[in-house]
C-alpha cells in the first residue's frame, strides 16, 4: 500500500468508458495505465484488438482516417473492409480467412475474415503487484458451420513497459475448421518518421507483389510521407534464437522504440506492410500462422491450417517498449 495515493487510480489500473457520437457512438474500450509511461486502449467491441498505445505521451500506432468504428458499420464486400478499418495498434485478422478477398469451396470470404468486427466479452480483470490481466473472450461461429472460440489474455507489466498478449482458438463444432491468423500491427508517427530504424532479422525476403518487388533492396528503409504511394508488401523468413523471433522499430528522433517477440513455432510467417503516404503513413510488422494471400491461395499452396473438432491453438506475442537505442539494438 503507497501511503502517498488514495486510490490506486491515482497511478495505474484499468478503467472502462464507451465512446459517445460519430461512428463510434456506443463502442466499449478498456483504458490501462502501467504507471511507467505505459497507456492502452483496448476496443472490446472490436474483438478486444488495441486501437491506441502511448508511452510517456508518445504515440505508437498508426490510427486511420477511419477513425473509431463500430461493428454495425462493417461491410464484408469485397474490399469494403477498408471503410472500417481503424488499424490502431494491433487488429487481428482471421480467424478463417486472411488477406484478399476470394472464394474457396464455394464460400464467399471477404479481406481478412470477419473477426475484428466481433464484439468480445470481458471476463476478467485482475491486478496485483506485479501487473494487471485482462481475459476476453469472444465466438466466431454459425449455424451449420464453423464454431470456433478466441480467448485472449492481455498482461500489462507494473515494472516495466511491457505487455503479452495470448490467444487460444478453440474448435468447439463437430467439423473441422481452417485456423488463420495474422497480427496486424501497425506502427505509426511519431514512433515512425523516415529516420526510423526497422529490424527484421531473416533468411529470407521475398516480395508480395511485381511492384513491391521493384523496391525490395530499400524494404526495409523507411521514407517520408509521399503522395499517391503504391503499397508494399514483404515476405519473411525471420530469424529466431531458441525458437524466439524478434523484430522491431525505434525512432532517433523521439527516442522510443519497440520490440516485438514471439515462438516462431506457432507464427512461422511474418509480413512486412509498407505504406509511406501522405496521411496513410504505417509500417505494418505482421506475424502469422500464415501469409495475406487469402484462404483459397493458401489451401492451393497446401499450406492452410486446420483445428479438428475440440482441437486449440495457441499464439502470443510480447511487447516492450523501450527509450534507449542501445538496448534497443543489443535485442538484435
Amino acid at each position: 500500500m503507497n501511503n502517498y495515493v488514495g486510490n490506486s487510480l491515482q497511478i495505474r489500473g484499468a478503467e472502462r468508458y464507451v465512446l459517445q457520437e460519430g461512428k463510434g457512438d456506443g463502442m466499449h474500450f478498456i483504458y490501462v495505465r502501467n504507471g511507467k509511461g505505459l497507456e492502452a486502449w483496448i476496443s472490446v467491441d472490436r474483438a478486444g484488438d488495441i486501437s491506441r498505445i502511448a508511452v510517456d505521451g508518445k504515440n505508437m500506432g498508426f490510427f486511420s482516417p477511419c477513425g473509431y468504428v463500430a461493428p454495425n458499420y462493417y461491410d464484408k464486400e469485397g474490399l469494403g473492409f477498408l471503410k472500417s478499418f481503424t488499424a490502431g495498434f494491433i487488429t487481428t485478422c482471421g480467424l478463417t480467412q486472411v488477406g484478399s478477398p476470394c472464394e474457396d469451396e464455394g464460400e464467399v470470404l471477404p479481406l481478412h475474415g470477419t473477426v475484428s468486427h466481433i464484439p468480445a466479452t470481458v471476463c476478467v480483470i485482475d491486478e496485483d503487484n506485479d501487473g494487471i490481466t485482462i481475459k476476453l473472450k469472444l465466438i466466431d461461429s454459425v449455424i451449420f458451420g464453423k464454431k470456433l472460440e478466441l480467448c485472449r489474455v492481455y498482461r500489462f507489466s507494473y515494472n516495466e513497459n511491457s505487455f503479452e498478449m495470448t490467444d487460444t482458438v478453440s474448435n468447439i463444432g463437430d467439423r473441422q475448421s481452417p485456423y488463420m491468423v495474422l497480427y496486424h500491427c501497425n506502427m505509426g508517427y511519431p514512433l515512425l518518421t523516415e529516420n526510423s530504424i526497422l529490424k527484421i532479422p531473416h533468411n529470407s525476403l521475398t516480395s508480395r507483389e511485381e511492384n513491391a518487388g521493384k523496391y525490395i533492396d530499400s524494404a526495409l528503409l523507411c521514407e517520408k510521407p509521399q503522395p499517391q504511394y503504391q503499397e508494399r508488401c514483404y515476405y519473411y523468413d525471420v530469424k529466431e534464437q531458441g525458437g524466439v523471433a524478434k523484430v522491431g522499430i525505434y525512432s532517433t528522433d523521439f527516442d522510443i522504440g519497440l520490440v516485438m517477440s514471439y515462438d516462431k513455432k506457432c507464427l512461422d510467417c511474418f509480413t512486412q506492410w509498407k505504406m509511406m503516404g501522405v496521411n496513410d503513413y504505417v509500417m505494418g510488422l505482421e506475424p502469422g500462422n500464415c501469409d495475406p494471400d487469402g484462404r483459397d491461395i493458401t489451401r492451393k499452396n497446401g499450406v492452410l491450417k486446420f483445428l479438428e473438432p475440440g482441437e486449440s491453438g495457441t499464439t502470443g506475442i510480447k511487447f516492450s517498449f523501450v527509450s534507449d537505442k542501445a538496448e534497443f539494438e543489443n535485442n538484435f
